[in-house]
C-alpha cells in the first residue's frame, strides 16, 4: 500500500514510522508508556485492526504494533518469508533490532499463532494473549483443499486484481465482515475496503495462506509453560470458539475467556470489553504503568 495516499487519515498515522529490518521495511505504530505490549494483527489486516483497542491499552502500557510482511504498509522483502515460522523469526529480529523486550505479546486470529511461535523462538516467559486465535487446522477434505487452493491462487497471475475488483465494493466488504460473526460501523469498514482494494496487500495475504503450516506449533503448544490467555467471541464464525477452549485445556498455564455477543473481530466491535479482560489478566502477570 502507498503510505503517501493514506497517511493523512489512516488510524493513528501520527504514531507511525518505518523501520528497515531486513528483509522487510516495516510499518510500526507506537504509543503510551509503561510495560511493553507487542500487538500482531491477523491475516489480511493491518495496524488498523487495533485502532480502538490500542489507545485504551496505551493508558497504562507502552503499545507497539506492526503490519505483517507485505500487508498494510510493510514492504515484503522476500516472497518466501510469508509463512508462520519465517514471520515469527522476522518479528523476533525486529524486536532485537529495535531493542524491544515485550512484557506481553497479543495477537488476533492468525496473529495469535504468530505470537505464540515468536514466544517459543525467543524463549519468552511473559504472557501471550490470543483474541479468537486461529490455532486449528481445517478438518477432513477442507484441510487438503483449502491450502492447495491458497497456493494455486498465490501462484496465479491477476488473482489479486480480480479479487480486489470483486470484493472492494461496500456491500462485498460488509458481507465478508458479517461472515465472521462481527458487525462493524460503516466508518470502520472503510479501512477494510482500502486493504482489499490493494493488490500488493492481497498478494501478500495469499502468500501467507499458501505458506501457512500450523502443525509444528500445535505439536509444541501442550509443552509450552508460559502463561497464555485465549479470548473468544461466542459469535465467531471464522474460528470456532471451541478451538481456544479445547487448546487451553491442554496447556499447563492457559486460561480461556468467552465474551458474549461478539464475533471474530471482537476487539474492533467492543474494544473496552476486550481491554477489561486483558487488563484484569495482566495485572496479575505484569505491573502496569500507574
Amino acid at each position: 500500500m502507498d503510505w503517501s495516499t493514506h497517511s493523512t487519515d489512516w488510524p493513528h498515522a501520527a504514531c507511525s514510522r518505518f523501520v528497515l529490518c531486513k528483509p522487510h521495511r516495516w510499518h510500526v505504530q507506537e504509543m503510551g508508556k509503561g510495560p511493553l505490549l507487542l500487538l500482531i494483527h491477523g491475516a489480511g489486516g493491518s495496524t488498523q485492526s487495533w485502532r480502538h483497542l490500542m489507545p485504551l491499552l496505551a493508558e497504562n502500557y507502552r503499545v507497539v504494533a506492526m503490519d505483517l510482511p507485505g500487508q498494510g504498509f510493510t514492504k515484503l522483502g522476500a516472497q518466501q518469508r510469508a509463512g508462520l515460522t519465517p514471520m515469527a523469526q522476522d518479528i523476533a529480529a525486529l524486536c532485537t533490532a529495535e531493542g524491544w523486550q515485550p512484557d506481553a505479546i497479543i495477537g488476533h486470529s492468525a496473529g495469535a499463532a504468530i505470537a505464540l511461535e515468536t514466544a517459543l523462538q525467543r524463549h519468552f516467559k511473559g504472557p501471550v494473549i490470543g483474541i479468537n486465535a486461529a490455532l486449528g487446522n481445517f478438518k477432513g477434505l477442507a484441510g487438503v483443499v483449502f491450502p492447495l487452493m491458497a497456493k494455486a491462487l498465490a501462484m496465479t497471475p491477476m488473482v489479486a486484481q480480480l479479487f480486489t475488483a470483486s470484493t472492494a465494493r461496500p456491500k462485498s466488504v460488509t458481507r465478508l465482515i458479517e461472515g465472521t460473526g462481527s458487525k462493524l460501523s460503516e466508518a470502520d469498514q472503510r479501512w477494510y475496503r482500502a486493504l482489499v482494494s490493494d493488490r500488493g496487500h492481497v498478494n501478500a495475504t495469499l502468500a501467507m495462506m499458501a505458506q501457512w503450516d500450523l502443525n509444528p506449533l500445535l505439536r509444541n503448544l501442550p509443552e509450552y509453560a508460559g502463561p497464555v490467555l485465549l479470548i473468544t467471541g461466542d459469535q465467531d464464525k471464522a474460528v470456532p470458539p471451541s478451538t481456544s477452549r479445547d487448546l487451553a485445556a491442554k496447556m499447563p498455564r492457559a486460561t480461556h475467556v468467552s465474551l458474549p455477543g461478539l464475533g471474530h473481530l471482537a476487539h474492533e466491535e467492543d474494544a473496552e470489553a476486550v481491554r477489561r479482560v486483558i487488563a484484569d489478566y495482566l495485572q496479575h502477570e505484569i505491573p502496569a504503568n500507574t
